[in-house]
C-alpha cells in the first residue's frame, strides 16, 4: 500500500510545505534494487586507521569499492563512519567518542551508514570499562534517532579474536541491505565455523515456511535469486499462490499445514530427499487477536500452535534426525510484538516473545557442526495485513520510529539472508528488530 505522506513529504511542494510547519520529514530509504550503481562515498575510519577492525574494513570496503579515510575533512561528504570503541574503557576515553562524533555526525550523507564497534562488556577488566562498554548501546541508540535522513546506526561487539567472523555483519551493516535496520546492538561472539565471506546461497537448500505471501514470499524470492534451491512452505489452502510463485522462480512447493499429526514425517521425508537443509526459515504465522477476556481458547491455541509449537517441534525434528546440515542456520520471524507487547495480542505476543526464549536456549545449549540460531523482530512492515489496519493506527505504525515510515518485507528478507550467510557463524542466539528503530520496545 502507497505511503501517501512519504510521497508527499518527498516532492517538491509538500517537502516546503512539512518543513514549513515543521513536520516531520523522512527521506524514502534507499535499498539494494534503488542504489545508485556510480562511484560509492568514502568511509571515515577512526580513531585511528590501524586498529584491530581495521583489516576487516578493508576487506569490505576493497569488495564494494569505497575509499577508506583515517582523518575527518569538512568538506568531505561520507557514505559511512566506522568507529572501533573497543578501547574506550574509562570516562576520561569516552572524550575521544565524542569529539569523532561531534566533527562527523554533521557529513554523514542521506541514507549513510554508522557503525560504532566495541567489546563485549563481560570481556572488560574493570567495573569501568564494562560500564563504558555497556554505555555504549545507549549512545548508539540516541545517536540513531539523531542522526535522521535514513541514516543507520549500529554497535556491533565483536569478542577479542573473532575480528574475522565480523566480516559478513560489517558488510551487511554497511549496505543497502540494511536499510530498515538501526539503534540495533549485535554481537559476534560465537567461533562458527569458518566460512569465505564472499560465499553466497548459491546451491543451499533452504527451507521456508509461510511462503506464499507477504514476508515469506519476499523470503522465497531473496533466496532463489541469489541461487539456492528453495523449499516453498505453507498450507493447503494457499496452494494456488504457492505454485504460481513455485513456477514463476524455480521453488519447489510444500502445501503443508505444519501443525498437522503427519507433519513431521511430511517434512522428514522431503529433508531426505533433499540432502538436509542449509537454512531453515520459520516464517509461517497467524493472528487472532482479541483482548484475553473476550478471547476463546480455540484463538489462543491456534496462535500457540502455529507460530511457536508446530516449528519448535519440526526444529527438534530436523536436529535429531541431522538433517540441518554442517554450518547450517535456522532463523525464525518474531516480532516487534513479542519485544513490547500489543493491545489484543496476549496470544500473539507470548509466540513471538517465546522465539526470543527459544533462540537464547538453543544457542546456550551448544548446537553442533557450527549450526547457529537467531531470530528478526519485524516492526510495521507494508502487507496485505496492515494495510487492513484502521487509518489512524496505520498511520502511527509508520511513523514511530526514526525512520518515519514502514518497512518493506524485503527488509526483513534481508536481514535473514544475512542471518543465513554461511560466513556469519559469528552471531548466535540473537534477536535483530527490523523495525527502522521503533520507539516501541527497549
Amino acid at each position: 500500500m502507497a505511503d501517501r505522506y512519504l510521497e508527499f513529504a518527498s516532492s517538491g511542494l509538500g517537502g516546503w510545505v512539512v518543513e514549513a510547519l515543521g513536520l516531520p520529514k523522512p527521506a524514502p530509504l534507499l535499498r539494494r534494487a534503488e542504489a545508485d550503481a556510480g562511484p560509492a562515498l568514502p568511509l571515515l575510519l577512526g580513531p585511528s586507521a590501524d586498529g584491530r577492525m581495521a583489516d576487516v574494513v578493508g576487506r569490505v570496503t576493497a569488495a564494494s569499492g569505497v575509499a577508506v579515510h583515517a582523518e575527518w575533512t569538512p568538506d568531505v561528504r561520507y557514505g559511512a563512519l566506522v568507529y572501533d570503541a573497543s578501547d574506550c574503557l574509562s570516562v576520561a576515553a569516552t572524550q575521544g567518542l565524542y569529539r569523532f562524533f561531534h566533527q562527523a555526525i554533521r557529513s554523514v550523507a542521506e541514507h549513510g551508514r554508522i557503525v560504532v564497534v566495541g567489546a563485549p562488556p563481560q570481556t572488560a577488566r574493570t567495573a569501568e570499562g564494562e560500564a563504558i562498554q555497556r554505555g555504549l548501546e545507549g549512545f548508539v541508540r540516541s545517536l540513531a534517532k539523531e542522526a535522521r535522513r535514513s541514516i543507520a546506526v549500529q554497535l556491533l561487539y565483536v569478542a577479542p579474536g573473532r575480528e574475522d567472523a565480523a566480516q559478513s555483519t560489517l558488510a551487511f551493516l554497511l549496505s543497502p541491505r540494511s536499510a530498515y535496520v538501526s539503534g540495533q546492538v549485535i554481537r559476534v561472539e560465537a567461533a562458527g565455523v569458518a566460512a569465505d565471506p564472499s560465499l553466497g546461497h548459491a546451491g543451499r537448500h533452504v527451507l521456508v515456511t509461510g511462503a506464499a505471501r507477504g514476508i515469506g514470499e519476499a523470503i522465497v524470492r531473496l533466496f532463489a535469486a541469489e541461487g539456492a534451491r528453495v523449499t516453498a512452505l505453507d498450507v493447503p489452502s494457499a496452494h494456488d499462490e504457492l505454485q504460481a510463485l513455485a513456477r514463476e522462480i524455480g521453488a519447489d512447493p510444500l502445501a503443508l499445514d505444519i501443525t498437522a499429526p503427519e507433519a513431521a514425517g511430511v517434512l522428514l521425508q522431503t529433508a531426505r530427499a533433499r540432502g538436509g537443509f542449509d537454512v531453515v526459515v520459520h516464517n509461517a504465522g497467524i493472528t487472532r487477536d482479541r483482548t484475553l477476556g473476550r478471547m476463546d481458547a480455540r484463538e489462543w491455541d491456534s496462535v500457540m500452535a502455529v507460530n511457536l509449537g508446530a516449528p519448535l517441534a519440526l526444529t527438534r525434528v530436523l536436529l535429531e534426525a541431522g538433517l540441518v546440515r554442517r554450518n547450517g542456520r535456522i532463523v525464525a520471524v518474531s516480532s516487534l510484538s513479542g519485544v513490547a507487547g500489543n493491545m489484543g495480542q496476549t496470544n500473539y505476543a507470548l509466540s513471538k516473545a517465546g522465539w526470543i526464549g527459544a533462540v537464547d536456549r538453543l544457542a546456550r545449549d551448544g548446537l553442533t557442526h557450527g549450526i547457529t540460531v537467531n531470530a528478526v523482530a519485524p516492526g510495521f512492515i507494508e502487507t496485505r495485513m496492515t494495510a487492513a489496519i484502521p487509518f489512524a493506527v496505520r498511520e502511527a505504525g509508520r511513523r514511530m520510529n526514526s525512520m518515519g515510515q514502514g518497512g518493506s518485507p524485503v527488509d526483513v528478507a534481508e536481514t535473514i539472508a544475512w542471518l543465513a550467510h554461511p560466513a556469519s557463524g559469528g552471531v548466535n542466539g540473537q534477536v535483530v528488530r527490523v523495525c527502522g528503530q521503533s520507539l516501541l520496545g527497549a
